[in-house]
């Protein structure tokens, strides 16, 4: 019998083209909710990328136990390298180089000509055995750092609210009284390292008046090594040290960022949530325009059950185009983008976590949107339906 059959699929897809400023304005408001989320949830994955992508569980950071976990505010005596490398077995050598960098780390405001104030930065002096210790740096512009250079990371400019152009190689940046001439550009594999400016440590040391350091960077030829350097640090007791495992640290650092990461969470369930309330209002105003067609759909003998799914279907193709161009704008505009953060700077990501995330809402917003107003359609009485305008 006719009522016990599901009306054609290409009625409910018919329906769309039928009402075409409708459609493409619901589409719109979709897209515009999809993408919030798609944008949110990049938020998220970028920040757990780059500081997964930091840590080298091969990598061990000794800095001042005083200090906590914050390291700008670490200071170590300058003979510290030496003395890790007297007295740990297990350090990475190659062609009698050892893998031990001692760093100077600190943030700072810098100046460039294109800024009309400085903006804060971060400012890590290393040796040239920093890139054997921190393998994810690579220079893809320009040369190492000389006396009065430095080399930038490629997402330092976001971190200054600056432009690529301001810190291109050949220009001049200043901080703590000195100017300096970018010499080179590089990236880290998404790291965190991306958003720094490198500059000689000895320098560096000089301008500040500083003969410590913030910290050391070791690299082990096995984790093992990291029990090793742990204990070197606690039996000199006189040294103040405190050595950790780099991917530890970092892992510490998501924990750190965890409340971040579940406000944002938190936002993409408030805009699901407005998006759907948005659908629900888009959908009431689509379903009372449209009582007397489907109440002519009742009278030739479609169950209500029928008439529902394919009103629920017309609102799931719209939910999921939507959900298409949404994945489509991300990708093109919203993936790669850099954002500034206390931490630095990082790139928005998005990946399959997210495209699925945006997909799920989508859905959630096709459903859920046209339920209840068609529903309520369906509960009228056909006669009072044919009836009215």
């Amino acid at each position: 019998m006719l009522g016990q059959k599901l009306l054609p699929w290409d009625y409910g897809v018919r329906n769309l083209f039928r009402r075409p400023s409708r459609s493409a304005l619901t589409l719109g408001g979709l897209t515009i909710v999809v993408l919030l989320v798609l944008v949110v949830v990049g938020f998220i994955r970028g920040l757990e990328k780059s500081l997964a992508a930091t840590g080298n569980p091969n990598v061990v950071l000794v800095y001042a136990l005083s200090s906590g976990a914050d390291i700008e505010n670490s200071s170590i005596p300058g003979r510290t390298p030496a003395l890790l490398s007297a007295s740990v077995d297990g350090v990475r050598r190659q062609h009698g180089v050892e893998y031990v960098s001692p760093e100077l780390y600190l943030a700072t405001r810098i100046a460039t000509a294109g800024m009309t104030e400085p903006g804060m930065g971060l400012v890590r002096g290393v040796t040239t055995t920093a890139p054997l210790v921190r393998g994810q740096v690579q220079l893809v512009e320009g040369t190492w750092p000389q006396r009065g250079e430095v080399m930038v990371g490629r997402l330092a400019h976001s971190k200054l609210s600056a432009t690529k152009e301001d810190l291109a190689v050949g220009n001049q940046i200043t901080f703590d009284g000195e100017s300096w001439t970018i010499s080179g550009v590089f990236n880290a594999a998404g790291s965190a390292f991306e958003s720094e400016i490198w500059a000689p440590l000895e320098e560096l040391q000089t301008v500040l008046k500083r003969q410590d350091l913030s910290l050391v960077a070791v690299s082990m030829e096995s984790t093992d090594g990291v029990a090793d350097v742990d204990l070197f640090c606690r039996e000199r007791i006189d040294l103040e040290l405190k050595a950790v495992a780099e991917s530890s640290y970092y892992a510490s650092m998501q924990k750190h960022y965890k409340p971040v990461r579940m406000l944002g969470w938190v936002v993409v369930a408030l805009v699901a949530g407005s998006g759907v309330f948005a659908g629900l209002n888009t959908m009431y105003g689509a379903v009372v325009g449209r009582i007397r067609e489907l109440a002519t759909l009742q009278a030739l003998g479609f169950r209500r059950r029928a008439i529902l799914l394919t009103l629920v279907q017309e609102a799931t193709l719209l939910a999921c185009a939507a959900a298409i161009v949404a994945c489509v704008v991300g990708i093109w505009l919203v993936d790669g983008m850099a954002v500034r953060f206390t931490m630095g700077a990082f790139m928005l990501s998005v990946d399959s976590v997210g495209i699925a995330v945006a997909c799920g809402v989508a859905a959630l917003l096709g459903v859920v949107g046209a339920l209840p107003p068609a529903i309520k359609a369906m509960r009228l009485p056909v006669v009072e339906a044919i009836k009215s305008i």
